[in-house]
């Protein structure tokens, strides 16, 4: 049975010192769940404790290749021989920015940051510069990091269609109220919404900022026919399409959710899997919009392009560019996708995937949710009973049933059998906790 003693006593002191003991509020399970982690190697992730898990987490998605790949952190030691940061550019940012406009049609011009919450931010100035328009457009359900623009959303929980709209609120306390009136909220695979919005408001917003694959909602998937229909209503009514791929970028394609899509945005971020793990972002897009930087936009920071993250993402879009570790990453998800199933209709419970083998949902259920409100109102206590067994079994999920399973390279045979042999067992463990749940009685 595994034991989170250690973990549990180092929370106690954390605490005292870190709120919720911890360095980010998503990294607090609870005060008796919360993980520390002592390290990680390949697909693995070995906690404080000395548990043993292979990680379908994998950081929110930035370890593409696996923890402490050997090829990277090489890379990244001869980033440190360069001295770290100067105030001033290296050599590498040209050869960086080269390799990810080969990768990415759409990024002509390209600007470092250090996280998908810094480069979203530098995208929306961008925008509001070229458009002259200071609103935007969010995707109900999308997650674009922590600045105070893009931290409103509808509470849909006890909303039910043919009732009126629920309000946007702020998404926790502190975000400044009067940055309100510039958010505006459509639902994903919904064209008419946007356009509808679009014809009464297109004087007043200059972006639609958006994630074709929902990073933090179990994946769900905007449709083809969606996406040429944002792609001509945006051109329409002069809006400036971003497409976040802080989470897809490099991860689902090697030019990201837009070559799934076969769809040029008009700006588009990066982020997670750019470095496999070294903190690098990037705001990039059309050359005509991305010289406004520069020329009236201000966009800096003191760390932005360090050579240690630099050389580790050089490594890391090398290899996800020249090798073959993206479609072996497809084939793995494939693999893990049957053997679940297998596994799950031999107990006829129902279900379906979302996203892509690198970047999945699983939905218990035989139909997935088409959007955010389909979801709120679906059914995930499976998942939610589901997700500590997995834990106790030694394989890490998210346990917020939102927040889609990564896949990297290192993911492999021995993994693969493991994995389905400790999802089986889970799933055994949690019918029983479900039916007595649902008939009132104890184990």
């Amino acid at each position: 049975m595994r034991k989170l003693s250690r973990s549990n006593e180092h929370f106690k002191k954390a605490v005292r010192k870190l709120p919720l003991g911890v360095a980010s509020n998503f990294r607090y399970w609870g005060d008796e769940q919360t993980i520390y982690v002592d390290h990680g190697k390949g697909g693995r992730m070995w906690d404080i404790d000395g548990n043993e898990y292979i990680d379908y987490r994998l950081g929110y998605g930035p370890i593409i290749l696996g923890y402490a790949d050997d090829r990277v952190d090489e890379a990244a030691r001869e980033g440190m021989k360069v001295g770290g940061v100067f105030a001033l550019s290296t050599e590498r940012e040209y050869e960086v920015a080269s390799r990810i406009s080969k990768m990415v049609p759409a990024a002509e011009l390209i600007r470092f940051s250090n996280s998908g919450t810094e480069a979203v931010m530098a995208a929306m100035r961008v925008a509001r510069a070229f458009t002259g328009k200071d609103g935007h457009v969010v995707m109900e359900g999308g997650y674009h990091g922590l600045s105070n623009l893009v931290m409103w959303a509808k509470e849909f929980d006890d909303w039910r269609p043919g009732r009126p709209e629920p309000a946007i609120e702020p998404v926790g306390d502190g975000v400044p109220a009067v940055t309100k009136q510039l958010f505006h909220l459509v639902p994903m695979n919904d064209a008419n919404a946007l356009e509808d919005l679009l014809k009464k408001k297109h004087n007043d917003i200059g972006a639609f900022l958006m994630e074709p694959i929902m990073g933090n909602c179990c994946a769900i998937t905007a449709d083809a026919q969606y996406m040429k229909d944002v792609r001509e209503i945006c051109d329409r009514y002069n809006v400036l399409l971003i497409i976040d791929e802080v989470k897809t970028g490099f991860r689902v394609a090697k030019g990201g959710v837009q070559e799934l899509y076969g769809i040029k945005a008009d700006l588009c971020t990066f982020a997670k899997a750019v470095g496999n793990g070294y903190p690098l972002s990037v705001v990039a897009g059309r050359e005509d919009v991305m010289r406004h930087i520069g020329d009236g936009v201000v966009h800096g920071g003191t760390f932005t392009a360090h050579s240690v993250s630099l050389a580790a993402a050089a490594k890391t879009l090398e290899i996800l560019d020249e090798t073959t570790a993206l479609a072996d990453i497809e084939r793995y998800g494939r693999k893990l996708q049957a053997g679940i199933s297998g596994i799950l209709d031999a107990r006829d419970i129902p279900h379906s995937f979302t996203g892509v083998p690198a970047l999945m949902g699983l939905f218990f259920a035989d139909k997935p949710p088409a959007n955010y409100r389909e979801w709120v109102h679906s059914d995930y206590e499976f998942y939610d009973t589901l997700a500590p067994a997995l834990h106790d079994q030694g394989i890490l999920v998210e346990p917020d049933s939102r927040e889609p399973m990564f896949l990297c390279e290192s993911h492999n045979v021995e993994c693969l059998a493991e994995t389905l042999d400790k999802f089986e067992r889970a799933v055994d463990i949690t019918l029983p906790k479900l039916e007595a749940k649902r008939t009132g009685t104890s184990l």
